[in-house]
This record gives C-alpha cells, sequence and structure tokens, in this order.
C-alpha cells in the first residue's frame, strides 16, 4: 500500500455533543484542550469522563482554543482523538504466541516526531516485531502524520499506549523478555545476543533514553559509527537495531 493510499480518519472532534460522544462511544482519546473558566454541567461531565479514560487534560485560553479550531465552533472544548484503536501490551504477547516466536518489542521513549513514529512502525512491521510501545506523556501519539507515514503498517502493527513506561517493562521482565537500549556508550551491537524474548529501547530524538528507563534496561548497544557526527535519527537507530534482531533469528 502507498502512502498516499493509506486511510485516516478525522482526528478533531470538536464541540460538547461531538465531545461526550466520543468519550461514551470508546473512541480512544489522545489529548482534551477545555477553555478555561468553563465549569457549567456538560464541560464538567465531559472532565469526568476524560479523568476516567486517563485522558491528557489541558485547560486553555479561549483564543487558544480558536487558534487549533478547524470550525469556529468548538463550544469550550476540542478533543484529539486517535487515528487507529490501540491495542495491549498482551495482545503483543497473544501474536507472539500465534506466531510461535519468542516476543520482539519496540519501546519508544518520548519520540515526539510524528514522522519518525510512523518511520518506526512501517519498521516494526516489516522486521516482523509483534508490537510497539509508547508512552501516554511527553509522546506524540497516532495522529494522521503517524498513520500516513507507516505506510499502512498501522493496519498490521499493534501499538499500545501505556501510562508508566518503567511499569510495564518491570511487568514484561516478569514474563521473561529483557530490554535492550540504545545508547552510543553501550556494548557493540554485534556483540550482543538479540535472539531471545527481547525489547528493544529507543529514545527520543534529543535527550535519548531517560535515566529511569535506562537504569530498567538489562543491557545498552551501541550502533557503530564511522563518520564525523555521532548520532543517529530515532527512526534509523530503531531501524539498524531492530534488523539486527531479525539477522540474529535467521541464523
Amino acid at each position: 500500500m502507498s502512502e498516499n493510499n493509506v486511510e485516516v480518519k478525522s482526528l478533531v472532534i470538536e464541540g460538547r455533543n461531538a465531545v461526550l460522544e466520543a468519550f461514551r462511544s470508546g473512541r480512544p482519546i489522545d489529548k482534551l484542550f477545555v477553555q478555561e473558566g468553563c465549569q457549567d454541567g456538560p464541560v464538567r461531565t465531559i472532565v469526568r469522563e476524560a479523568k476516567k479514560h486517563d485522558t491528557i487534560l489541558q485547560f486553555v485560553s479561549r483564543e487558544r482554543l480558536t487558534q487549533i479550531s478547524d470550525t469556529g465552533k468548538h463550544q469550550g472544548v476540542i478533543a484529539y482523538a486517535a487515528a487507529y484503536e490501540y491495542a495491549s501490551v498482551e495482545d503483543m504477547l497473544e501474536l507472539a504466541g500465534k506466531r510461535g516466536e519468542p516476543p520482539f518489542l519496540i519501546l519508544l521513549d518520548g519520540i515526539e516526531d510524528p514522522h519518525n513514529l510512523g518511520a518506526i512502525i512501517r519498521t516494526a512491521n516489516l522486521a516482523g516485531a509483534h508490537g510497539v510501545i509508547i508512552p501516554k506523556r511527553r509522546a506524540v501519539g497516532l495522529t494522521a502524520v503517524v498513520a500516513k507515514t507507516s505506510a499502512g503498517a498501522l493496519n498490521y502493527t499493534p501499538v499500545a499506549k501505556v501510562t508508566n513506561l518503567k511499569k510495564t517493562m518491570e511487568e514484561l521482565k516478569r514474563q521473561g523478555l529483557w530490554f535492550v537500549c540504545a545508547d552510543m556508550g553501550g556494548t557493540e551491537m554485534y556483540q550482543m545476543d538479540l535472539k531471545g524474548p527481547v525489547g528493544l529501547v529507543i529514545g527520543n530524538e534529543g535527550e535519548g533514553v531517560s535515566r529511569l528507563v535506562k537504569e530498567t534496561c538489562d543491557f545498552t548497544a551501541s550502533i557503530p559509527m564511522k563518520g564525523d557526527i555521532d548520532s543517529l535519527n530515532a527512526s534509523v537507530a530503531a531501524g539498524v537495531l531492530a534488523y539486527e534482531v531479525v539477522r540474529q533469528r535467521m541464523i
């Protein structure tokens, strides 16, 4: 499927009734913007729904809402919905089991560029990863740009959004996974055994993997570099390491 043929659902929901119905229908909402000072019954109901679903909630000025509105009829609330349904981490483990393969997951620590996220999801699909895990905060969700950049991979590769990446990793460790994060100071990836149940952790575009997440990883892996600069784009690094996993599993 070409990128231009990827079907992307509407992402911006405006107006009180529309936003409330989106929550009640179970549609995944990544973020809710509410006008500061709006405290009437319908708005309070929407805020309660947002908190119930652990949606990121931001109170902003009316001017800010008007600025991001597509219609100018936001009635004090605008929701950003995910372009695709999120999966669960359990879905990924079940997929690995159905394929008879050790789990191979890609975890992204604070990827904020939607093009990077889309490219990583595309690579995850081609490399046979069983899913991609992203954190709920300080990271891009499944936006229209992500969906388009993935070139259809979102139709086949589960993406889960979790509240706490470190806690999720600890839970997966108890199920037999071990984790390796990309880090320039790590062991060269060709010297590592990546054939078992593994989670590959990629940090954000500027700061890399955060301290707490890095401390939760079992190992760090570096990519050999021969040029004059010292870092790769996050999606490129994910691709290089993912295909080292592929190479080793083919041996």
